[in-house]
């Protein structure tokens, strides 16, 4: 018997690990009122930060949308983009600004506008290990030979991960997490 659920049930089952951290957060504040405080300061701490990268990346995120076509993503970053493709997916996952989290919206929409799955993969990754801003900063606190260094293995290890992953997804796996990126 397939009945329909509460729109009540449905949303605490979509938000279920959230209420239940909230939960534990609660019972950890009765047992332990100090370290119930610190883990409290720490999490706002975390929605003050994530409240201020969020709705930049949102409002990119909607001019990208409309202002650049699909095909032109297709073009440029798509099936047939080859070496033009995974430069493209380097320079925007390094020039970008903010944590990783800020990369899964921005790979939505590419999978909506027909990027291709190894360059998400490729741009993600970027994201996380070859930023601009990290480079500089180890350039000037740990040196030239070792960001360098570390950049020339980053670079061809994004790139294999990125292939290695699209190789062993099958076309319908990667098929469903770009209708899942779509319902979005």
């Amino acid at each position: 018997m397939n009945q329909k659920q509460s729109p009540l049930l449905k949303l605490v089952k979509r938000y279920r690990l959230f209420l239940l951290t909230i939960l534990v957060t609660l019972l950890l504040t009765i047992f332990n009122r100090d370290l119930g405080i610190k883990a409290l300061m720490v999490s706002g701490y975390s929605i003050e930060e994530m409240a201020s990268f969020i709705p930049p990346i949102f409002i990119l995120l909607g001019l990208l949308d409309v202002w650049v076509p699909r095909e032109t993503m297709v073009k440029y970053m798509g099936e047939g983009s080859g070496l033009k493709g995974i430069v493209i997916s380097f320079v925007i996952g390094s020039a970008a600004a903010g944590p990783l989290y800020g990369a899964f919206p921005i790979a939505a929409v590419f999978m909506k506008k027909g990027v291709k799955f190894s360059n998400i993969l490729i741009f993600i990754g970027a994201w996380s290990t070859t930023k601009i801003p990290m480079f500089l900063f180890e350039m000037s606190s740990l040196g030239a030979k070792f960001a360098i260094t570390r950049l020339l293995i980053d670079i061809p290890g994004i790139i294999i991960m990125a292939y290695i992953l699209s190789t062993f997804l099958s076309r319908q796996e990667i098929k469903h997490i770009q209708q899942r990126a779509e319902s979005l």
